[in-house]
């Protein structure tokens, strides 16, 4: 092996591109460091994963622009950014289209006019293979929604049925859950945990009495 080849293995390695098996990305793994452009404030844009490093990171997968679940969820997000920017997140819409169809939809959906966050173009699905959302028979994404911390590392992660749609107050929930439970080592929040309620802390004084 010569040196340019042991450079091209370590970089991967460095990416986390490089897996011993091929599954999608796991919970509490480090994030690949990908690169792909992003239709954001009516501008093409070159952008990489870790560009968002430092703060909550919330990447939205959907099937394609112009259709007919996909601009409910988006639309529905757009209502919710201020309040996922207030708690220091940043999201990221992805589909196989190309930044060109994110411009022609934003520009003739009433809906989608309204999402100011960045739209991530992935036509050649290397974000949605790593994250396990690619349907190979079709070109398209599964709708996935993953939540990535401020140190890259995956900490939510769901994925449906291309025909259910997703909410995005569930989603913002388990942002203010996942965020706590950063901000408060040893304690975990219980089914349907709101910000301001009771959280657990597990111990053996608490087995057998929840």
């Amino acid at each position: 092996m010569n040196l340019k080849q042991s450079a091209i293995i370590q970089t991967l390695k460095n990416n986390n591109l490089l897996r011993k098996d091929k599954t999608m990305i796991k919970i509490n793994e480090q994030i690949p460091d990908l690169e792909f452009e992003i239709f954001h404030n009516d501008e093409e844009k070159k952008a990489k994963l870790s560009d968002y490093k430092g703060k909550w990171l919330i990447l939205v997968f959907y099937p394609a622009d112009f259709t007919f679940i996909c601009p409910t969820e988006l639309q529905e997000l757009a209502k919710h950014y201020e309040e996922f920017k207030k708690l220091d997140a940043e999201i990221i819409s992805v589909s196989t289209d190309t930044v060109f169809v994110h411009k022609a939809w934003h520009d003739n959906s009433e809906a989608i006019k309204q999402v100011q966050y960045p739209m991530a173009a992935d036509p050649t699905g290397k974000i949605c293979r790593a994250f396990g959302t690619y349907i190979e028979d079709e070109g398209l994404s599964l709708r996935g929604s993953f939540i990535i911390d401020p140190d890259g590392y995956l900490k939510s992660s769901e994925i449906h049925d291309n025909s259910i749609g997703r909410s995005a107050k569930e989603l913002l929930r388990t942002l203010q859950a996942a965020k706590f439970v950063k901000e408060h080592k040893g304690q975990v929040c219980p089914a349907s945990w709101e910000p301001g309620e009771d959280t657990l802390e597990p111990g053996m004084d608490l087995v057998g009495k929840i």
